[in-house]
């Protein structure tokens, strides 16, 4: 029953993607669903890609590479946990999109494996809206200047932007910072930087992607809803 009860799940959220997509006037298309499935193993995996599923996103480095190696190579891998220097040089030539940028110097690491590889890195720049001293991620008011900074590295390509908002019973509590989130990737598009855009708005996750998408969300990250309640191997 495992594979339909995916199935079903990945339907169920579907189904909230585009209602939520009519109700805001956008085309579902332009809506994207990350399958998260950290601490999951493969065979689930494979259950979410058999029904469709081609965006998966990890949040540890050596999981992503294990799964890699063995799941199918059409499979668009996303970076959504927090990168450390360290292991930037084993993901960049496999990952399709790192979420989680939130420093220059993470952006340089990105740029000189990229540029060893001979290829350009997509990013997110990671956006702490809440202030939650928990969570990585810049304030709005440093997301400007890294921007600027980063643009000026020529192995990586910006984006746009991806911020976890707070766990709240009520969605509803979050739609001010995807609001926010929003906002500043609108204002960062009009400064006409070179060498990025702001076509991806990474937010929203299992509790409260019906309210980023009403608010703009091109990628939302569900896991929960999609492969149950997280497992930490011991």
């Amino acid at each position: 029953m495992k594979d339909v009860t995916i199935k079903e799940n990945i339907m169920a959220v579907e189904e909230i993607i585009a209602r939520e997509c009519i109700k805001s006037g956008r085309k579902v298309e332009d809506v994207t669903l990350i399958a998260v499935s950290k601490t999951k193993p493969v065979e689930m995996l494979m259950d979410a890609y058999a029904y469709g599923c081609r965006d998966f996103g990890e949040n540890k480095v050596q999981e992503l590479l294990d799964k890699y190696e063995v799941m199918p190579k059409d499979i668009r891998w996303h970076m959504i946990g927090h990168l450390q220097r360290n292991k930037v040089k084993y993901i960049v030539d496999k990952v399709y999109l790192i979420h989680s940028v939130d420093s220059m110097k993470l952006a340089e690491e990105i740029n000189k494996e990229a540029a060893k590889k001979n290829i350009c890195v997509n990013i997110l720049i990671e956006v702490n809206v809440a202030n939650e001293e928990t969570k990585f991620g810049i304030t709005c008011e440093e997301v400007r200047q890294l921007v600027q900074d980063i643009a000026k590295l020529p192995n990586i390509c910006i984006k746009g932007l991806m911020t976890i908002a707070p766990f709240v019973q009520d969605a509803e509590e979050n739609r001010i910072y995807f609001s926010k989130l929003k906002k500043l990737a609108v204002d960062i598009m009009e400064e006409n930087i070179d060498n990025i855009t702001m076509e991806i708005l990474s937010m929203g996750m299992t509790g409260d992607y019906g309210v980023a998408i009403s608010e703009g969300a091109t990628y939302v990250r569900v896991g929960t809803g999609i492969f149950g309640v997280r497992q930490y191997m011991p």
